[in-house]
């Protein structure tokens, strides 16, 4: 009796890996984990989720790897079965992570309370580009760069996940489509119709985006650093002059966004009050520049407040999401930066 490993089942005999030793297998894979768990994060937007899916990935992997044929290639057979992975924990789990921005209309005070969303609402999270760095030519990371954008992911979470793993596995792993329709079990045409449908779900979500800065244009970086000048100095006349008009705060778990230069340099001004508050420190999430905010505590440390992940256009800011919460700073720490005394709760 043979095992199926892309639905990860294993062969009688397998279940210690076949004749391959742990160490062999540990090499013959390792050259894919990075690629896998990029690949595990865009199908659930979750950095947590995706290292989880990951070892899933790789045990069952481990347990079937007695019936691996090497005509399939390594590389197609371990996407096979982390696409069947994902698309198994996503019956189980949140099929959609969300931005404040898709819960509801913007606040229009933002003097006000900051509304925290309950425990039903699940997060789109950023990951660290650490974790999900490759190797390749410039034409491959930059495709790879683009397809881990935070924007891209969040685009996707308006798909079901089998048109997520349609799309990804066509677009982005370059499978033809009747690989997809062999590991999905459906028609060549089917899949070509659930991309074509894919591809015009994320258009229509993506339309807003077109003319983007490239993040790492040394121009976009400069934008950058006048930022992290602003915040560090507490000055609000500079941070306003980097926004758009029509520019947008998020700040999950918050449900509350703010939309318009004005109501951002309110919100932030009446945080931000004296030089020296805020330390910042750069990092890279979501194959772009990325800044972990420090905020300043009564103990005179600094405590890890928040990942800001910035986009821009013609070298005004448009898009500022800030994460706010323990377990979204967890994966950038620990960094370079200010000691730090605790977690703040104040939201930059």
């Amino acid at each position: 009796m043979t095992g199926h490993p892309e639905n990860g089942t294993s062969p009688v005999g397998a279940s210690s890996g076949g004749t391959v030793r742990p160490d062999e297998f540990v090499e013959l894979t390792s050259p894919f984990r990075a690629e896998l768990l990029a690949h595990c994060y865009q199908m659930t937007g979750s950095v947590h989720d995706s290292e989880d899916l990951l070892q899933e990935t790789m045990l069952r992997a481990w347990r079937a790897f007695g019936s691996f044929e090497q005509r399939a290639g390594m590389r197609t057979w371990l996407y096979r079965i982390a696409t069947n992975v994902c698309l198994n924990a996503l019956t189980r789990g949140p099929q959609r992570r969300m931005l404040p921005a898709g819960l509801g209309a913007a606040a229009s005070d933002s003097g006000g309370p900051l509304q925290l969303a309950g425990p039903e609402v699940a997060w789109l999270e950023p990951i660290p580009d650490r974790m999900i760095a490759g190797r390749g030519d410039p034409a491959e990371l930059v495709l790879a760069r683009e397809s881990i954008r935070l924007a891209f992911i969040a685009s996707l979470q308006y798909l079901s996940p089998r048109q997520r793993a349609i799309l990804l596995l066509r677009d982005v792993v370059d499978w033809t489509a009747r690989e997809v329709a062999e590991l999905l079990g459906t028609s060549v045409p089917a899949v070509n119709a659930a991309l074509l449908r894919a591809r015009r779900a994320i258009a229509a979500v993506r339309g807003g985006e077109s003319g983007l800065d490239d993040p790492d244009d040394p121009a976009t970086l400069a934008l950058l650093d006048r930022y992290v000048a602003a915040f560090e100095h507490a000055d609000m006349a500079a941070l306003a002059e980097l926004l758009r008009s029509d520019a947008e705060v998020q700040m999950p778990p918050y449900s509350t966004w703010f939309r318009g230069r004005e109501p951002i340099v309110r919100f932030f001004a009446a945080r931000v009050t004296a030089p020296g508050q805020v330390r910042i420190v750069r990092t890279r999430a979501n194959g772009q520049p990325a800044l972990a905010i420090y905020l300043g505590t009564a103990s005179g440390g600094y405590a890890p407040n928040s990942v800001h992940l910035i986009s821009s256009a013609s070298g005004q800011i448009t898009t500022i999401v800030a994460f706010v919460r323990p377990a979204f700073l967890g994966p950038f720490l620990p960094l370079a930066g200010p000691p730090a005394t605790g977690t703040s709760a104040n939201p930059l």
